[in-house]
Formats: structure tokens, C-alpha cells, sequence
């Protein structure tokens, strides 16, 4: 039990024990004092200040459901009713709350939202937005999702950018740019809890300058290394970054080989394919095709495989499912150049050495996909003017996809163009889900009850 806890269920206890040793010739009954007046004595009510006769307590804390953190109901701002969460469509999701781009950094004079990421204090609890903008980062409290609160920004490295990439680790947020010169910054977000004044105008905790521009980060938690894509090091390759110490990031090589990755992941691999168990496997979206490396060793990375499909535009980003067994992935040009639906395209992987198409998945709109993210049995899309699509993949086996809730952050149209959502982080405990949106900014969203 943490001391807001302590403080809230036993302060009017204290105050009457203080009494009590003070006064020795007045006398009080503790077991007859009810200050909420629910028929329970405060000294054995598990929330005295709130009335709760049945003392539900259901994570058995000793706290009341009634005034446990754990349970605070939110009420969104806009509940999806009827298919509209105020001005946006929705299916299945609500508004909990909003933060322009006004709201997030000032001056924001043609400024514009990118890239998206959360972080969870583990000593607090306490849930934070890490926002790209083309000027810098913010860092919103979502802790209540119906009144975020942003604690302050980090400005960028050397110029604007409408590129801005953000990755945790370790406590410790790692942003990157295509702002000439900008390598990679490095802030440390234990101290997002000691601001009393927010907003505050932060400065970084380190400054990795190994490469100048880049337009992608990725980092595996697993193994505390990062892999930074698209800079003028390494042909365009991962360049990879010993992260342990977060604060004295350290080079550790790169990979040319396979020449310009735009975005990428990287696992400890733990999926069906038995010869790659344990290793470290980087899977990338190369502009024209899928590579799979094993990079396990720095100093000797090795290409495993690739794989191209029809129709290819612009192979931008994919990830892993939970298993291992499929890659989802996402081409960013085929539906302006081809004139298609937003289309999917779902690898099979069980055979990391031969990768196979497993089958191509179409979506309702003619927007153009962006990143996308699988957790549990749901893929969320980024879907640019479609904002974010969920979609269920819990038989991706059988060659099914079905979307089961969108959130529209864009409704002036569903065109392929580049408007509207950048990035959703859907990883939050809470159930609370992440969007960046370019003109909007900050938008927090939770399925509906």
C-alpha cells in the first residue's frame, strides 16, 4: 500500500489517535466513529471516506474497489455512440481525450505530430505519452486519460523534421530524426516525476552523435542493443548500439550488406523454426523487399533470407505475431500506385531460411497503411486518413483477418494521402491506446465498455 493509500483511508484515524494521546481525560470510542456513515467503523473500513457497505475488494489490496486506483472508472470524453465519438467515427472504441498539436509545444506555428510511444513508471504507475512532433518530443501524464497532463518537451537535436522516431528502454526514451545532424538523443524518464510546474523545457541526458540523420529506431529489450535505420553509416544497414547503459550508449557495428532498411525489428527469436532458437533475429522492410538477419553475433551478422510479393511500392514496415510464425506487413505506396484497397501482406515464417507469402489481407478504405503493431490476437493499423483500424488475427492460420473497431482521426475523407494517423501504441496495461495523429496530435482511446 503506497502512502496516497495510507494518507487517504487512514488520516482521519490518525487525527483521532492524535487526539486521543493528547487528551488523557476524554475518552474515545474508535469502533463507534463512521465518518462515511456506511454502517462500517473507520477503523475497520477499507475506505473510510467513501461509503461502500459491501467492502468489495477485488485485487484484496485492503483497499475498497470504491477508492482503489485500480478501479477508478474514467469517463471519456466522447463515448462512441452511434458510430461517432464526437466528430470522428468509431466502432467499438472511445474518445477519452484530446491534445492538439497547440496543446503539446508552443510555438507550433507548422509544426506537425510523427511517431508515438509509451512508457510505464513501474515506482508510480503512472502511464506517459512520448509524442514526436517535428520540433522535438512532448511528454504527456495520461495517468487519468480523460485529463492528460503534459509535463514538458525536448527540442530537437539540430533542425525540424517531419521524421521523428521514439523507443524505451530501460527507463530511458531514445529519439531519432531525419533533422541533418540530429543522432540520437537520449532522456531520462525517471525524471518526469519530480516536475512541479509543468510544462518544463527539457534538456538530454546524453547524445549519441555516431551517425547524423536517421529515420528509424528499434530496440530489443531482450538483449539492451539498439538498431538504428536509414542513416548515411552502414549503407543505409542497422546500425547497432550497446544500450545496457542507457545513458553511455556505445557503437557496436552495423550491417551493409543488404543496403537500406527503413524500418525493422528485432527479436529473441523463440518461434517454430528450431535452428534459430535463442538467436537474435532483425527482420527489415527495405524498400523493396523483406530481409531476415540473424545478428546475434555484432561483429558478424549474416543475411538468413528475403522475400519480395507482387504489386511492391514501397515495403515499409511489419511486425512479428505473438508466436513467431507470421509477419504482418505493410506496403505504403501500393494503394496510391495501384489503386487498391488498403492491403495487408501476412508472411509465413515458420521456415526462417524459406519465407513464404501466406496470403494478402484488403481493408475497407482506400487509405494508405502505415505502422501497424500486434498484441494478443489484434493487429492495430495506423491506417493514415482511416486513423486506427483493429483488426482480429486469432485465425491468421486459417487465412483470416477480420477488423472488429476502427477510430477515424482523420473523417474529412478516407483518400490515399499522407493526412491524418501516424502511430498507435497499444501496449498500455490500463487497456488505454496511444494515437498520433499529423494535424491532430494527441488523441487517447479506450474499447468501449
Amino acid at each position: 500500500m503506497d502512502i496516497l493509500h495510507l494518507t487517504r483511508h487512514y488520516l482521519i484515524l490518525f487525527l483521532i489517535l492524535g487526539l486521543v494521546a493528547s487528551c488523557d481525560s476524554y475518552t474515545y470510542d474508535l469502533f463507534a466513529i463512521d465518518t462515511d456513515g456506511d454502517s462500517i467503523a473507520d477503523i475497520n473500513d477499507n475506505c473510510p471516506l467513501t461509503p461502500n457497505l459491501n467492502q468489495e475488494d477485488e485485487d484484496g489490496d485492503g483497499i475498497g474497489n470504491v477508492c482503489d486506483d485500480d478501479f477508478i472508472t474514467y469517463v471519456p470524453q466522447f463515448p462512441c455512440i452511434n458510430g461517432m465519438a464526437g466528430i470522428f467515427p468509431c466502432q467499438g472504441y472511445d474518445l477519452m481525450s484530446q491534445l492538439s498539436i497547440d496543446q503539446l509545444i508552443s510555438p507550433s506555428e507548422n509544426i506537425e505530430g510523427n511517431d508515438s510511444w509509451g512508457w510505464t513508471d513501474q515506482e508510480t504507475d503512472k502511464e506517459y505519452a512520448l509524442v514526436g512532433l517535428s520540433s522535438g518530443t512532448a511528454f504527456v501524464d495520461i495517468s487519468n486519460p480523460s485529463e492528460p497532463i503534459l509535463i514538458g518537451t525536448l527540442r530537437t537535436a539540430t533542425f525540424n523534421s517531419s521524421w521523428r522516431d521514439i523507443k524505451v528502454y530501460q527507463n530511458h526514451a531514445f529519439i531519432v530524426s531525419e533533422a541533418a545532424n540530429h543522432g540520437m538523443q537520449v532522456f531520462d524518464l525517471t525524471r518526469l516525476r519530480s516536475v512541479d510546474n509543468p510544462p518544463q523545457d527539457f534538456e538530454t541526458d546524453a547524445h549519441y552523435t555516431e551517425f547524423g540523420n536517421a529515420h528509424n529506431i528499434v530496440i530489443n529489450e531482450d538483449s539492451g542493443y539498439a538498431y538504428v535505420v536509414g542513416t548515411a553509416t552502414y549503407n543505409g544497414g542497422p546500425h547497432f548500439i550497446n544500450i545496457q547503459n542507457p545513458q553511455n550508449p556505445v557503437s557496436s557495428g552495423g550491417y551493409s550488406e543488404q543496403s537500406y532498411s527503413h524500418d525493422c525489428q528485432v527479436v529473441n527469436y523463440n518461434g517454430p523454426d528450431q535452428n534459430y532458437a535463442g538467436r537474435e533475429i532483425l527482420i527489415s522492410s527495405n524498400t523493396d523487399s523483406v530481409v531476415i538477419m540473424d545478428v546475434t553475433d555484432k561483429a558478424n551478422p549474416v543475411t538468413i533470407s528475403s522475400i519480395g510479393y507482387t504489386n511492391i511500392a514501397y515495403t515499409h514496415q511489419g511486425w512479428f505475431t505473438e508466436d513467431q510464425s507470421y509477419f504482418i506487413l505493410g506496403d505504403e505506396l501500393d494503394e496510391r500506385d495501384f489503386g487498391m484497397n488498403t492491403r495487408t501482406i501476412i508472411l509465413n515464417l515458420m521456415d526462417l531460411e524459406n519465407p513464404e507469402i501466406h496470403f494478402e489481407y484488403l481493408g475497407p478504405t482506400a487509405a494508405i497503411d502505415h505502422n501497424g503493431y500486434t498484441f494478443n490476437n489484434s493487429y492495430y493499423l495506423s491506417n493514415y486518413t482511416a486513423g486506427l483500424r483493429v483488426i482480429d488475427i486469432e485465425n491468421i492460420a486459417d487465412f483470416e483477418m477480420n477488423e472488429i473497431g476502427f477510430f477515424d482521426t482523420y473523417p474529412e475523407s478516407d483518400n490515399a494521402s499522407f493526412s491524418g494517423m501516424w502511430n498507435v501504441y497499444p501496449y498500455f496495461e490500463s487497456g488505454n491506446i496511444l494515437i498520433s495523429d499529423i494535424e491532430r496530435g494527441l488523441f487517447i482511446i479506450r474499447k468501449s465498455e
